[in-house]
């Protein structure tokens, strides 16, 4: 199913040839994306011009390769197999730079890239720009590479960058340089080359059951965090012990060559460092598409982790949430009847591991974040904090010391479950956040609208967005209680290092038939230090809360931890309309 339709994404979208064409497209047939470094620029008679740095500073300052479609890296490059790429290298397999102390070894590299070339040449033996290549690299002498290629780019670039980068040719004209794998021609024959080395093993194809050619080896996938650097397998067989019936590798799962080129080359797109299409929660990344092209494509990462996509138009994106949490229909989102896909890509190894996969139309998608975005409904404390938290900024809310790499993964993966089905939240995690307040005291407005949507969704509670003088609940009123104490401190002993939050929510939200006794009694102290409407006014609040709390044995003993939920809101809804009136009266005195 996953490959399936990373393969129907790559059929219904754009092909194109080079990135600048369109930056939706996907490469064409037997092409890849690849991070390229450097340009060696040749004449048409082939001789060396130059060398261009074609890296371009990151947000840190830091040079960082482009990316550049260029003919397809080969499969299985390890080991002692001489295995080049076409019209694209490090400079051991295109220069004959030796940088490892193995002069043979680099020999031959460099001679295996020069037949590739001239075989490929023979597709197209007429093209100029491929016969400067291959004149370029017959009379390139290896033995004086260091030196002729040290000499060029002294001064200007550093030697190790050089060494370790990806390398392109261009070609020199009149009318500037240009790209020599970008050619038409050239392309065609690469394509002919491919034709003529399909592998000849075929059988049914798991992903479009056609009788086909068969592929022993997909290409590695690339931008999944946590996995090689060299990239991973989402399908591989590389032990006797994975295998059986007699086949060997990928035979054990047989995927056609036109079918594992489209979902591969598919999932590297997705997976492109800034591509829209792809989100980190935790220690998953998190591609997603449509089967055709949809405007939430676009605009779901900022829905589900607005702290990945930076700097983005979020204007869209807000009316887009307005819309679907007030259960319409967005005006830009025309056919909401297509499927919506969602990958989530775990690291294992020299493998990726998925930690879900989700498939269900737009329509149902749209309804399920609208619902659950009306569960976290609360009013704000402070105007900066978001509307609609992504996913990232209410796991975050569960993690030790606030540090992202603390995120249980199998939390955010539940989480995201619960979010695109529009089932219960995962249990676990109310008892994490009540965990982290009870640690540290801070029941933010993050947390206090994740604890509301539990409660909502999951135990069924009526909760209001801000506070709920009405509201009957036992656990909300001592919440609500516990904040007025807490301000009369605060009134009382201005300036004060602690409060009875820092000493004393713990107990007070799970034991309070232990504790409120000794808080109500310690207020009056603070009470005796009021005076006028301020004390009266305070007063009069405790009691109206105290008279709710209908308990026969007064406070209760032990509150569950849906309770503590509760209590939690009462306390940041009655805080929260403490410094409402605030704002308010100080806005009436400034109008004034």
């Amino acid at each position: 199913m996953i490959l399936q339709a990373l393969t129907e994404y790559y059929e219904n979208r754009p092909k194109v040839r080079s990135l600048k064409e369109n930056d939706q497209g996907l490469p064409d047939k037997y092409l890849s994306i690849e991070n390229i470094s450097f340009a060696v620029v040749i004449s048409k008679q082939g001789e060396l011009k130059s060398i261009i740095d074609l890296r371009e500073p990151d947000s840190k300052g830091k040079s960082r390769p482009i990316g550049l479609i260029v003919p397809e890296s080969v499969i299985g490059k390890a080991g002692k197999t001489i295995l080049p790429n076409f019209l694209w290298e490090n400079s051991s397999y295109m220069l004959g730079f030796d940088n490892k102390g193995k002069p043979e070894r680099t020999a031959e590299k460099f001679s295996g890239f020069l037949e590739l070339h001239k075989t490929v040449h023979k597709y197209c033996p007429e093209n100029k720009s491929l016969s400067a290549i291959v004149h370029f690299l017959q009379n390139w002498e290896i033995k004086d590479a260091e030196k002729n290629i040290t000499s060029e780019i002294k001064g200007r670039l550093d030697e190790k960058d050089f060494l370790t980068g990806n390398i392109v040719f261009m070609i020199s004209s009149s009318h500037g340089t240009s790209f020599i794998h970008e050619e038409d021609e050239i392309y065609q024959a690469w394509v002919k080359y491919r034709l003529a080395n399909v592998e000849k093993r075929t059988g049914m194809c798991l992903v479009d059951g056609k009788i086909t050619s068969i592929a022993r080896l997909h290409h590695l996938l690339s931008g999944v965090d946590g996995t090689q650097s060299f990239g991973a397998a989402i399908v591989s067989f590389n032990l006797n012990s994975f295998e059986s019936y007699g086949k060997i590798q990928n035979s054990n799962a047989p995927v056609g060559e036109i079918a594992a080129f489209s979902y591969t080359t598919s999932l590297n797109r997705l997976l492109m460092r800034g591509s829209r299409q792809r989100i980190k929660i935790g220690d998953t990344t998190t591609v997603f598409w449509t089967e055709r092209p949809s405007p939430i494509e676009n605009i779901f990462g900022l829905i589900m982790d607005p702290h990945e996509t930076e700097g983005a138009d979020v204007k869209p994106v807000a009316y887009y949430l307005k819309a679907i949490r007030a259960g319409k229909k967005p005006s830009d989102i025309k056919d909401d009847s297509i499927k919506f896909y969602i990958l989530g890509l775990a690291p294992n190894a020299s493998r990726i591991a998925v930690r879900f996969w989700y498939a269900d139309t737009v329509e149902a998608l749209n309804r399920h974040i609208g619902e659950h975005f009306k569960a976290l409904s609360l009013v704000r404390n402070f105007d900066n904090e978001k509307e609609f938290p992504g996913i990232w900024q209410l796991l975050i809310e569960t993690a030790t010391l606030h540090k992202s790499e603390n995120i249980n993964p199998l939390l955010s993966g539940a989480m995201m479950r619960s979010i695109l089905t529009g089932g219960k939240y995962p249990v676990s995690i109310l008892s994490a956040i009540v965990g982290r307040i009870h640690a540290d005291h801070n029941i933010n407005y993050y947390r206090a609208t994740l604890i509301k949507a539990v409660l909502v969704r999951n135990f069924g509670k009526e909760v209001s967005m801000s506070l709920s003088e009405e509201s009957t609940n036992i656990a909300y009123r001592l919440g609500r209680l516990f904040a007025v104490l807490e301000k009369v401190q605060e009134e009382a002993i201005p300036g004060a290092n602690a409060t009875i939050k820092d000493r004393f929510f713990g107990a007070a939200s799970t034991t309070p038939r232990t504790v409120f006794p000794q808080l109500i009694r310690l207020s009056q102290h603070h009470f005796s230090k009021l005076e006028g409407g301020a004390k009266i006014y305070k007063e009069q609040l405790v009691q109206s809360i105290i008279n709710g709390i209908n308990g026969k044995d007064g406070f209760p003993a032990f509150l569950k931890l849906d309770d503590q939920g509760m209590f939690a809101l009462g306390y940041y809804h009655q805080r929260k309309a403490f410094f409402t009136k605030k704002e308010k009266a100080t806005e009436e005195i400034e109008k004034e």
